[in-house]
């Protein structure tokens, strides 16, 4: 039993190392890394919890007597420190977020917010979301499930809404684009605790399909999402959802989606069919995204990245559709009219590199008129926001509380005294 007593305290030491150190190269290595440090790092509670029982009944079985199962105790409980530390580092997401706030929308940002939003930010972390993060829903918010917005190329595209059981009427919408790598995915998975807690104050949520890889040649996935912001303000307004006030956000490939849908209103190319809907939005929350397919600044470590936009996603090499590259990158896309945007990435992210927001954030902060927060997440990993932790819940509150300003400001441009929230 002492074998197994090791290989515990060995695996435990591994999995806190990816945690802290993660490895950016080759592909393959950095994927493992990514998966292996997001569910250890983002449920490090549960890897002690767990790891606590198996280790008390092998020292129970007399795993621990002797010098090297004593040492083997011993390793195992620095590993666990250091993971409650890595842990623990995600409270550090709480004032990040805020600073990132004030740095963009002003120190006074908290007093132009209408005070029944301020009423309803979170006042305490909930605790028991983070304890018990499956299945990720909530009594209050009730979920309108496939309802389809368009068919092409013989693909059925689903969305689902999100909104308060009390169903209030008139309330800003939010559209979630899921990730994946443009090949995977769908509505059902991502963006869960966002649109979750947003229902919960009274927004209408909306998590849409889009056609994917290698079915999908881009710009199909855009189209497919400027179908579904058609949707929603023709038919929003049934739900309960203000056409007028919507805000985008996605991760990953959803972000870059995110992205490139605000920076391309109205835009005809990417709306063959429904040229006269109106496809403005009046915010952009992109979190861990690519803003850059060319990869100017060669910030991709790995060329996995290259070889599926070339054989999946653009189904062309970037020799041979340069212009085509340049389209699809948020970073070419900047612009003065952009909406506000807030930016959100994971510092150790191994599968879109952190320098990609930063130089996504630069260009966009030198032409646009709007604010651009950036709030760079310490000891974050990709995908930090698919369910609830101490990380996510603290980046949610931030999102909530740049939602409420960006809200607060369109309901001060209506002339309205009484938020609809």
């Amino acid at each position: 039993m002492i074998v197994v007593l090791w290989l515990l305290a060995l695996a435990s030491v591994w999995l806190t190392y990816n945690v802290w150190y993660p490895s950016y190269r080759p592909g393959r290595r950095a994927l493992i890394s990514f998966f292996a440090g997001w569910l250890t790092g983002e449920l490090a509670l549960h890897h002690i919890a767990i790891q606590v029982l198996l280790a008390s009944a092998l020292a129970a079985s007399g795993a621990a007597h002797g010098g090297l199962g004593k040492l083997a105790l011993l390793t195992l409980l620095c590993s666990w420190w250091a993971l409650w530390m890595a842990y623990w580092r995600g409270d550090r997401a709480k004032d990040v977020i805020e600073h990132a706030l004030r740095e963009a929308l002003g120190s006074e940002y908290r007093s132009q917010v209408h005070p029944n939003l301020k009423e309803k930010w979170r006042a305490s972390l909930d605790w028991k979301a983070i304890l018990l993060p499956f299945p990720i829903r909530h009594p209050e918010v009730q979920r309108d499930r496939d309802i389809r917005f368009r068919r092409v190329a013989g693909v059925n595209l689903r969305l689902d809404i999100y909104r308060h059981r009390s169903r209030p009427q008139n309330c800003p919408v939010l559209l979630q684009v899921h990730g994946g790598g443009w090949v995977v995915g769908s509505k059902n998975e991502q963006g869960l605790p966002l649109m979750i807690h947003m229902a919960q104050r009274g927004w209408v949520c909306v998590s849409a399909d889009y056609r994917l890889s290698p079915h999908a040649t881009f710009p199909d996935h855009l189209v497919d999402l400027k179908a579904a912001l058609a949707w929603i303000r023709e038919h929003v307004h049934d739900y309960g959802g203000d056409p007028n006030f919507v805000v985008v956000t996605g991760g990953s490939a959803g972000g870059h989606l995110a992205a490139l849908l605000a920076l391309t209103a109205n835009d005809a190319a990417y709306q063959p069919g429904f040229e006269h809907i109106d496809t403005t939005v009046q915010g952009a929350v992109p979190m861990y995204g690519v803003y850059d397919f060319v990869d100017r600044f060669r910030t991709f470590r790995n060329r996995d990245i290259h070889d599926l936009l070339e054989s999946k996603v653009m189904k062309a090499s970037l020799d041979e559709a340069p212009s085509d590259y340049e389209k699809a990158s948020p970073i070419a896309r900047v612009r003065p009219d952009a909406p506000p945007f807030m930016v959100v990435h994971g510092e150790l992210d191994t599968l879109v590199p952190v320098e990609h927001a930063r130089h996504f954030v630069a260009a966009l902060r030198a032409v646009s008129r709007q604010p651009v927060i950036y709030a760079e997440i310490p000891g974050a990993q990709h995908a930090f926001d698919l369910f609830p932790s101490l990380r996510c819940l603290h980046v949610i509150d931030g999102i909530e509380r740049f939602l409420s300003f960006i809200y607060s400001r369109y309901l001060q441009r209506q002339g309205d005294t009484a938020t609809k929230v």
